[in-house]
């Protein structure tokens, strides 16, 4: 076994990592071979256990690991490693999953800064109560499946709510979906097939990237910037890889919080009619956003873009609910493959859904989210930069702040710490193409005023 330098300026989790891969390249570990458990190489080598769990997820990632569950890490053979997806500037198996179950959504931790949903008492739960009441008493009759297109009265609101934001459609162009991430893993099936290339944001939105890269598609980054995207080197890539299709945020995007201006957006359509691709936009965070905007859809009405909303970030994650409109002749396609994969949503979460939005009480609730984001996102905008931190923008909106370290380089191993002291954080690979380390973190500023985070963040203060 290879020994681990601690003095060294190469991260530990790197040295795990290349002893490793040398140790299966020259044949010291055969394809098969149990790797040491977590805690029995953090303990042999005297280093922290999620370094440990970083590096295996790593070499998983690479190919040269494979995880079987209540069994550990084994030697993947390397000549028969399974699909593998280009990712930029390596190859990623599927196991790249693991980032995500053994980080991002580590639900174990109390304190969440990292985390991509508000916490329970910012959202409309009295309101669900009511909702849920009321079905109850009605007695409503649930047999059978329901409208695979999803509950008609939402639907019909979803159409009003749509037209109030200047997309003009009927009700059967909207599709209801098992929150925001079905949505976008049915037009990822529709649309993409293994060897694709996709266009995507860079960083991105980590549970697409991870469903994509699934889908065996070949990803290429559109770099973001705090006013939408750097419309040159999008181009530029667009030109060299001829995308069939962008899956794109503009709006409060997640990671970065940054919203696209009204001129990137009518240059994304642009480049899409020149390319003749496909645009995929995620606009979750609409309900969040204090101005009144255009979105791709409202420019395009639907004619290259399919459109994708959710209610599970305002309402509750619990309901799962969230819809996509599109070109009646697409939509028909996409409620084929909804039906082909689980047959309906339920109407049960839908018609929860339905009832919370035509309560009273909505519009205040809306109101008061946005103020409250807003407060919360100039507190720690003001706490992060005291603290050192360079903001990739300040959106003074939504859920998110960006922010890099002078002091960070690879922010995995941050969250590592962070872990140990019960904070989650958002480290930047989870959001990037390639999945290379990154000296960037997703802040949600719902989360972030806790004390343990705050004492966390004021030990990182520079001199």
């Amino acid at each position: 076994m290879f020994v681990l330098d601690p003095k060294s300026t190469v991260p530990l989790v790197t040295q795990i990592v290349v002893g490793f891969r040398q140790m299966v390249d020259d044949g010291s570990l055969r394809a098969g071979t149990k790797a040491p458990s977590i805690r029995q190489f953090a303990h042999a080598h005297g280093v922290s256990v999620y370094t440990v769990v970083d590096a295996y997820d790593r070499l998983v990632a690479l190919g040269y690991f494979q995880s079987q569950a209540h069994s550990g890490f084994f030697v993947r053979s390397r000549g028969t490693a399974g699909t593998t997806v280009s990712g930029g500037a390596g190859s990623y198996s599927f196991d790249s999953m693991w980032y995500l179950s053994r980080i991002f959504e580590n639900r174990k931790l109390h304190n969440k800064p990292g985390c991509g949903w508000l916490p329970g008492d910012w959202l409309f739960g009295d309101g669900l109560k009511r909702s849920q009441r009321a079905l109850l008493a009605a007695d409503v009759e649930m047999g059978g499946y329901g409208d695979p297109r999803g509950f008609l009265p939402l639907r019909q609101l979803v159409r009003d709510n749509l037209a109030a934001r200047e997309i003009v459609l009927g009700a059967d162009q909207v599709l209801l979906t098992q929150g925001s991430s079905q949505a976008m893993d049915l037009a990822a099936r529709n649309l993409v097939r293994a060897g694709d290339t996709v266009l995507v944001d860079e960083p991105g939105y980590a549970n697409l990237l991870f469903s994509l890269r699934f889908l065996g598609a070949k990803l290429i980054g559109a770099p973001r910037s705090p006013s939408g995207y750097d419309l040159d080197v999008l181009e530029q890539r667009i030109i060299a890889h001829r995308p069939k299709v962008f899956f794109t945020q503009p709006r409060l995007q997640s990671p970065t919080g940054s919203t696209a201006s009204l001129s990137h957006l009518h240059r994304v359509l642009q480049l899409a009619e020149k390319y003749d691709f496909v645009v995929v936009e995620n606009d979750i965070y609409a309900d969040l956003d204090p101005e009144s905007r255009p979105s791709l859809a409202s420019l395009d009405q639907l004619k290259r873009v399919i459109y994708v909303g959710s209610f599970s970030k305002t309402i509750s994650p619990n309901i799962r609910v969230g819809f996509m409109a599109a070109s009646a002749s697409l939509l028909e396609e996409l409620t084929r493959l909804k039906m082909f994969s689980g047959l309906t949503s339920s109407e049960w979460t839908e018609r929860l859904a339905y009832g919370a939005l035509i309560d009273g009480r909505w519009r205040k609730h809306i109101k008061s989210l946005k103020d409250r984001l807003a407060q919360a996102q100039q507190l720690l905008s003001a706490q992060l930069l005291a603290a050192g931190f360079a903001l990739f923008t300040e959106p003074k909106a939504g859920m998110f702040l960006w922010a890099c370290h002078p002091a960070v380089h690879n922010a995995a191993e941050l969250a590592y710490k962070a872990a140990e002291q019960d904070v989650l954080l958002g480290p930047g690979h989870l959001f990037s193409v390639d999945l290379e380390p990154s000296p960037w973190l997703r802040f949600n500023v719902a989360w972030s005023q806790d004390e343990a985070v705050q004492r966390f963040l004021a030990e990182l203060k520079t001199p």
